[in-house]
């Protein structure tokens, strides 16, 4: 073997096909959602005061942390891709305005170490780590997690109690009024779920770079819409409220939790969407997108194996009889 085929050698690595040739690199993808989430990001601080930056500096911190010592344990090396950022912003923008900061590192904790590393790491996980970690919260400090506050008139100004607009001590009355507040963000709510604009905002992003199918949003929000029209709700409003809007673009996309092809996705996002409904108008939590997220990210692998299509020429490979025949023979003499 000659100089130049030994450094050719080194360089590239054959594996067997498909090859699938792109520019855009995983890094790449992490920092644009990144910058996406900017927008709802500096809405919550706009709307819910300071103490949001100190609520997102310790769930981004502590995701960071907490993934680099996983890594350490396990002994993998530890990239600085952006996913940790990722999910320590995401996970603060669905919690409560004026949750304790022990809280957000211990849900930051949960969705790095136990949703994402214990399953292997970056797109190895099943369930998006970012709701693991709030539902984690949720089920073990419900108290905190239902405390919240009214938007304040300016950064620095202290909070006020107030309620969701999914909440029962909501008075609503649908207008425009309503309507527009909800789409701007004049509301109660998790930090980053109450401006539709500035998610819109970042959506966009997304889209025109092409980080995420349009496919899940539009199916998700339109089953939404669709069913709580023919159920005698009001659609409009339950598209606006809650993080219906945030989940769609930002949670249910997540390439490792969501199927590979476009019909498993709209199966996907279809399943998502009606589970949304039943919780909302059935059950007894006034909000359903966390956990219509997860379990459909249970029903994933389900989906790709019905929904991937097979290879052209493809055989299945003989079914193994475990002996069953010879079993059989000699059970005959």
């Amino acid at each position: 073997m000659t100089a130049d085929e030994k450094e050719v050698g080194r360089t590239f690595k054959g594996s067997t096909s498909p090859h699938v040739k792109s520019t855009t690199s995983v890094e790449r993808i992490m920092y644009l959602v990144i910058i996406a989430l900017l927008f709802p990001t500096a809405g919550a601080v706009y709307y819910f005061g300071v103490y949001v930056i100190f609520i997102v500096i310790t769930a981004v911190v502590t995701a960071i942390l907490v993934e680099y010592i996983s890594k350490m344990l396990r002994k993998r090396p530890f990239v600085m891709d952006g996913s940790a950022i990722i999910t320590g912003l995401l996970l603060a923008l669905v919690l409560p305005p004026r949750i304790p900061l022990w809280a957000v590192a211990i849900g930051a904790g949960i969705a790095i170490a136990i949703a994402k590393e214990a399953f292997g790491g970056l797109g190895q996980n099943v369930f998006n780590p970012a709701l693991v970690g709030r539902a984690f919260l949720t089920v073990s400090f419900a108290g905190l997690m239902t405390k919240w506050v009214a938007p304040v008139d300016s950064p620095t100004a202290d909070a006020v109690t107030g309620a969701t607009p999914l909440g029962d001590g909501f008075e609503r009355s649908v207008d425009s009024s309503l309507y527009w507040d909800m789409f701007i963000g004049n509301t109660g709510g998790s930090l980053g779920e109450t401006s539709a604009l500035l998610i819109l905002i970042g959506a966009a992003i997304l889209l025109v770079f092409k980080v995420i199918n349009w496919r899940i949003p539009a199916v998700y929000i339109g089953t939404v819409f669709v069913f709580t029209a023919v159920l005698g709700e009001d659609p409009i409003f339950h598209v606006l409220a809650g993080g219906l809007m945030l989940g769609a673009f930002f949670m249910a996309t997540d390439y490792a939790t969501a199927p590979l092809t476009n019909r498993g996705k709209c199966i996907f996002a279809l399943g998502a969407g009606l589970l949304v409904v039943a919780i909302r108008l059935y059950g007894s939590l006034p909000e359903g997108v966390l956990f219509s997220i997860l379990i459909m990210n249970g029903f994933t692998p389900l989906i790709d194996r019905y929904t991937i299509p097979k290879p052209y020429g493809y055989v299945p490979p003989p079914e193994e009889d475990d002996g069953k025949e010879e079993k059989k023979k000699e059970g005959s003499k």
